[in-house]
């Protein structure tokens, strides 16, 4: 292993200051060198206590502060392709929270980037491919034991959703995680998107399309929907059932304690993604700064963000129309072919 890695961290927003709070007490091997953020009073908060951060209000200044070897993005979607053309271009790596860009064309400038430099150097966090029930059902799934996948059943609620959050967001913003979440698992590009819309909810905003009912196909012929309502009021929930050949599994159904007493059951619900996927993410950025500093970069790729953009794009698309949509990649770059992604 090599020294301590210095990491950059952009944005000091809910997730970045759990990232924060994150590479200072629980992941070892790192520390928080410098922060960018454009209110630079949150930033300061973020790092309160942590001794040798300088904090920024751009992002140059903190890629290139000193003591700086590597960047964690936790931005804003509409603000990563700059920032992780900002890291490609000074060879620093890169662990990007999701979506790696929110639009198609961006994306694809980013995977264009990274494969002229010959060499990865950017992780995205779709931290659900280390969550210790996802990574259960895929080895299951993996082993062949059930036979061919079938269908695929998902549930995405959140408690309720932040201010100006748009009905495109439920399928670009939320339902972005099971579509790599769906990629991963069954090991197969998403070909087509429909989307049905109910009633939206008595609980949603004004205007906000919720909830919302996704149909996925892929590229083998499985079936994928995804129920996502982002203000269910209870809970923050997410489900998946693979539905085989020869017999069925699921996950996230027993995730928290059920409690029994006075005569009655009550089982917790998590109100944020934060408690529901802590380990996870604690798993995700342990591992991704075990790889730096053996000079190497794992987890889901540049290309893996790209895949989940145009299929989320497809998504939105098909929520607007009203009509099934197919899902249209690029070439894939040699740089992205690997022993587990032929």
């Amino acid at each position: 292993m090599g020294d301590v890695v210095g990491v950059a961290v952009l944005g000091a927003g809910h997730m970045g200051a759990d990232h924060i709070r994150r590479l200072d007490r629980v992941v070892s091997g790192a520390r928080v060198a410098a922060v960018a953020d454009p209110d630079a009073e949150r930033a300061k908060e973020a790092v309160a206590g942590i001794e040798g951060v300088s904090v920024h209000t751009e992002v140059a200044a903190a890629l290139d502060a000193p003591g700086v070897g590597a960047v964690l993005v936790a931005s804003p979607g509409p603000a990563h392709e700059e920032a992780l053309l900002a890291a490609f271009a000074r060879g620093l790596p890169v662990l990007c929270e999701k979506p790696m860009v929110p639009d198609a064309a961006g994306a694809l400038r980013v995977v264009e980037a990274e494969a002229r430099l010959g060499r990865r150097l950017a992780q995205i966090g779709f931290m659900r491919r280390y969550d210790a029930e996802y990574r259960k059902l895929k080895a299951l799934l993996d082993s062949g034991r059930l036979g061919r996948v079938l269908m695929l059943h998902c549930v995405h609620r959140n408690v309720s959703s932040p201010p100006g959050f748009t009905s495109a967001m439920l399928v670009d913003s939320s339902v972005a995680h099971e579509i790599d979440a769906v990629r991963w698992l069954l090991g197969q590009e998403l070909t087509a998107v429909t989307v049905l819309r109910p009633r939206p909810s008595s609980g949603a905003p004004d205007g906000l399309l919720d909830p919302q009912f996704v149909l996925l196909e892929t590229a083998a012929g499985a079936l994928v929907d995804v129920e996502v309502f982002v203000n269910c009021g209870f809970g923050y929930q997410v489900r998946c059932e693979a539905v085989c050949e020869a017999g069925s599994a699921r996950i996230g159904a027993e995730h928290t304690m059920l409690v029994t007493a006075d005569g009655g059951a009550r089982e917790e619900v998590p109100q944020d993604y934060l408690v529901r996927f802590a380990d996870a993410y604690d798993r995700e950025v342990r591992a991704w700064v075990d790889a730096v500093r053996q000079g190497r970069v794992t987890g889901p790729s540049a290309w893996d963000g790209y895949a989940a953009s145009v299929v989320a794009e497809a998504g939105v698309r098909a929520q607007e129309t009203g009509t099934r949509t197919t899902v249209e990649l690029a070439p894939r770059p040699g740089l992205y072919y690997t022993p587990d992604n032929p």
